[in-house]
This record gives C-alpha cells, structure tokens and sequence, in this order.
C-alpha cells in the first residue's frame, strides 16, 4: 500500500506550506497512471494525520484519466482503460501520453490568519 508513503510526502508539503494556518483540506490531482486508489489515499490521509496539526483537515482527491496524443493519426484520445497505451481512433500504438502521470499537491484550503488585537500586541 503505497497510498501511506504518499500520504506522508503530502502532509509534509502541506505542513510547510500551512504558514501556522490551520488547513481544512489540501487538493491533490492525481493521475490514473500512478495506481493510487483515491479511497484507499483518503483512509491513509486520517491515519497520517492524527495527532498533528493538520488533524481534521480532508483530503480532496481529483482523478485524472489517462490522455493520449496519437503520432500517427494526430487524434487526442481519452482511454476508458490504461493497461495499453493504444489510440482510441486508428488503434496505433504510436501515442505518446498527454495527462494521467500527475501526482501534485495542488492547493491548500486554509483557515483566515488570526490578527492580534492590540491587547495582544
């Protein structure tokens, strides 16, 4: 289960990104290539982050499907099964891969920054 390991690589960019904010979700695009479960990336997220400052925060899964660019026809084909690289309209193998290799962190929902009163200052 690989979906832990991430989870840990995501909550340390999450982490250093938080400016002592605390998050109420992070946003991650993750590519159908990349053989993540996004369920499985979720349950892992709640694990990996109890007892820390992100405790509570969601993770917010986007799935990216795999997005093919055929040399030999010039289509641009979506495929419904990533197991063969293949083009959608002439079946030529000749594809090179446009989207569904992504793993990003890609935004952090944060809560407002707290401004000290002048009691407080």
């Amino acid at each position: 289960m690989h979906e832990l390991s991430l989870c840990h690589h995501i909550a340390g960019i999450a982490e250093r990104a938080r400016d002592g904010r605390s998050v109420i979700a992070v946003h991650v695009r993750v590519g159908q290539l990349r053989q993540v479960v996004p369920e499985t990336l979720v349950w892992c997220w709640g694990m990996v982050t109890e007892d820390t400052p992100l405790a509570g925060s969601r993770l917010e899964v986007d799935h990216v499907p795999v997005v093919v660019d055929c040399a030999s026809c010039g289509a641009t084909t979506t495929l419904a099964h990533a197991l063969v690289l293949t083009c959608g309209d002439c079946e030529s193998g000749e594809t090179s891969i446009r989207t569904g290799e992504e793993l990003l962190v890609t935004t952090l929902d944060l809560a407002p920054a707290t401004v000290p009163t002048a009691q407080e200052t």
